[in-house]
């Protein structure tokens, strides 16, 4: 169904993109003054992170296949209503327990994310879906990054609570908004959802290309996290012992390097997919050698910053491109699936990150990030090598039985 997008539609998303994601991602810099306000105690407040990437990761895996199944501009509408009451919910928590229910209720519908992108490559025309998913996915950024910025000055001048009441209020506006301005998605299947969540874990065994770009992507996150997650450790510690905001705004350098891969996407369209994420990750492992000293100056560490997300994202993007064009039928759960792996490697760097960190320093949780980027550019590699095909390994669509085996 390659309808086309417009730039407006291309603006409505990336802002769906940013808000939604943001409501997993806002709570980070204003974390310890929440937990305090919440009676959480302070070995407890990783509960507040976590409990939105479980919703998250458990929302990639029951809610985005239905993009397959029914029409997306509805389900992408009554995703970001579902997220508005999560991220209220915690806004007006009168504890930790239900404030911990609220991020996981607003992580869970947060997938919004994923079905926006399904619904771009399925309306795009072949020639230009590398560019509306790299234009798309730059609001997914946005979100993780300038989302910490904007957190953070909220949270220093209105309060943690006004950081979700704000969200709540975008997440609704936007539902009327996509519902009104979203071009019509007519779906055709006839597929069932337990087939479709079954081709979800087929898809790692009988696919090459999916099962090779799962792996990347679990390293690719575990090194972002690595650093998103641990940052605030030797900043907040002597000598600089910077406060919440100053930290947020080190989300603004990633925000830089992030949007400076937006060619990706043309990149990808115009075949360098391949070539474009061996480069990058082997840029990402080189970031961590700026990112490692923070003794007398932070200016390396910036730059480092940018460097390690425009990394990240271009081959985010060339992964999204590749899986999507291999099946264009079913893009909403080949990209849960897919995701399914970024949020398991975000996890990962985020526990390996606080546990290195907290036993020998900031150089132990360096190191980790760096060993991630080196582990993913060794599946590409290894790919590479043993001939992994440029598009997935052919397997019967979900909703084709004897037909295509004829």
């Amino acid at each position: 169904m390659a309808t086309g997008v417009t730039r407006a539609q291309r603006l409505m998303l990336a802002t769906v993109c940013a808000t939604a994601v943001s409501t997993i991602y806002a709570i980070q810099p204003v974390l310890a003054v929440a937990g305090t306000e919440l009676g959480l105690s302070p070995e407890s407040l990783g509960t507040l992170i976590a409990a939105g990437q479980v919703g998250y990761f458990a929302g990639l895996i029951l809610l985005v296949p239905l993009g397959d199944l029914v029409n997306r501009r509805r389900l992408i509408a009554g995703l970001l209503a579902l997220t508005s009451v999560g991220a209220a919910i915690t806004a007006a928590a009168p504890n930790g327990t239900v404030a911990v229910a609220g991020l996981a209720f607003a992580g869970f519908f947060a997938v919004v994310v994923q079905v926006s992108v399904a619904y771009v490559a399925a309306v795009s025309a072949p020639g230009e879906r590398g560019r509306n998913i790299g234009a798309v996915t730059s609001g997914v950024v946005i979100g993780i990054l300038g989302g910490r910025v904007v957190a953070g000055l909220l949270g220093d001048t209105l309060g943690w609570r006004a950081v979700y009441v704000v969200l709540a209020v975008l997440c609704a506006g936007l539902a009327v908004a996509t519902r009104r301005g979203l071009g019509r998605d007519v779906r055709t299947s006839a597929d069932r959802y337990t087939r479709v969540l079954r081709s979800m874990g087929q898809l790692v065994v009988t696919d090459r290309l999916f099962s090779s770009r799962g792996l990347i992507t679990l390293f690719l996150f575990a090194s972002f996290g690595s650093l998103w997650s641990g940052l605030a450790l030797p900043l907040g510690a002597p000598p600089w012992s910077l406060g919440t905001t100053e930290i947020g705004l080190f989300g603004s350098a990633g925000l830089a390097g992030a949007l400076g891969a937006g060619r990706a996407g043309r990149w990808a369209d115009a075949g360098r997919a391949q070539s474009i994420t061996g480069w990058s990750l082997l840029i990402l492992a080189a970031s961590w050698l700026l990112i490692a000293p923070t003794g007398s100056t932070l200016a390396l560490l910036v730059v480092g910053i940018v460097v390690l997300d425009f990394a990240v994202q271009a081959v985010h993007v060339s992964s999204q491109h590749l899986l999507t064009t291999a099946h264009p039928d079913r893009a909403g759960s080949v990209i849960g699936a897919y995701m399914a792996f970024y949020s398991l490697g975000s996890a990962l760097g985020a526990v390996t990150t606080t546990w290195a960190y907290t036993r020998w320093g900031w150089w132990a949780s360096c190191l980790s990030g760096a060993l991630y980027a080196l582990a993913g550019f060794a599946v590409w590699a290894s790919a590479q090598l043993t001939g992994s095909p440029r598009t997935a390994v052919t397997t019967p669509p979900v909703g084709c039985a004897s037909a295509c085996r004829e």
